[in-house]
């Protein structure tokens, strides 16, 4: 089996706010085009940032999606959310929050209302996985899953687990269902533990480091709060963890369509962005206080 190249690895770039809720680094489109790591196309990562008590809830108010899917992994803080559809929950620690827009959705997301009361650490991830276009006007949907309901793959000697968000590690099979090939992962790993993966070559891979440091393929350390490229040659990687980590892994494959974005909407053609303003202007994405 070939070593998986490394590309490049990037710092997390100056944080920005999204709504009054979410301290992010954009590492996708921000270091690459959204091509480039199709079907993964925007990462938004809030790294560990204390927010202190407030009776006010932090977040991002209503607003419209069309065409992908959005992705919120939860690692500190909680997060509620209400969408056009009628579906809400609230993600913990652990949890993942996988809604589809697809042919229009309105929502709003915000920090749930105890933990915005008590304040704390606050840690997430949010993901863009887009749609083909055979899919990307099919009925919204809503997948909220808790720890619990995401399968393991413990690692020798307890020596930590590989958590399946989607996709499949040595045949322990993902929690969410996906419309293309997508495998997602939490690898949290002791100090001095090691876990191999594989993805076919043409596969966009990544990883994003968590909580402590990492080597990747002998050679590379890669530190908290950063995200490691791979070029698309060879199959496998190593990570070795240098102190207790935990390193999201995502990988999947290409969708080779046009990909015309503008805000919220993510379609294939220019004409499609357009009619999906006039849907959402003529209430066509339903209604959501």
């Amino acid at each position: 089996m070939k070593t998986k190249k490394i590309e490049q690895i990037f710092s997390p770039p100056a944080p920005h706010m999204v709504g009054d809720g979410f301290r992010v680094h954009n590492f996708i489109p921000y270091g690459m085009s959204m091509e480039r790591m199709s079907p993964f196309i925007l990462m938004d990562y809030n790294s560990k940032f204390y927010f202190p008590p407030t009776d006010k809830l932090r977040g991002v108010d209503v607003h419209p999606h069309r065409g992908f899917e959005t992705v919120t992994i939860a690692y500190k803080g909680k997060v509620a959310h209400h969408d056009s559809s009628g579906n809400s929950g609230v993600i913990g620690e652990g949890d993942v929050q996988w809604m589809t827009a697809a042919s229009g959705i309105l929502h709003k997301e915000y920090h749930e209302e105890q933990f915005s009361k008590q304040g704390g650490d606050f840690q997430m991830v949010q993901l863009w996985v887009n749609l083909p276009a055979k899919d990307k006007m099919t009925k919204p949907k809503y997948q909220g899953i808790t720890n619990n309901e995401i399968n393991k793959h413990l690692l020798p000697n307890g020596n930590g687990l590989i958590e399946v968000i989607a996709g499949e590690y040595k045949e322990t099979l993902g929690a969410a269902t996906t419309f293309t090939p997508v495998n997602l992962f939490n690898a949290k790993l002791n100090k001095g533990a090691s876990a191999t993966f594989n993805f076919p070559e043409n596969y966009n891979t990544a990883l994003l480091v968590i909580e402590g440091s990492i080597r990747v393929n002998d050679h590379k350390n890669v530190s908290a709060d950063h995200f490691l490229l791979f070029a698309n040659e060879g199959e496998e990687f190593t990570i070795d963890a240098l102190e207790d980590a935990v390193v999201l892994i995502l990988s999947g494959e290409p969708i080779n369509e046009p990909i015309v974005a503008r805000g919220p909407f993510v379609m294939n053609t220019h004409q499609e962005i357009i009619q999906a303003m006039n849907d959402v202007n003529m209430g066509k994405f339903g209604y959501l206080e």
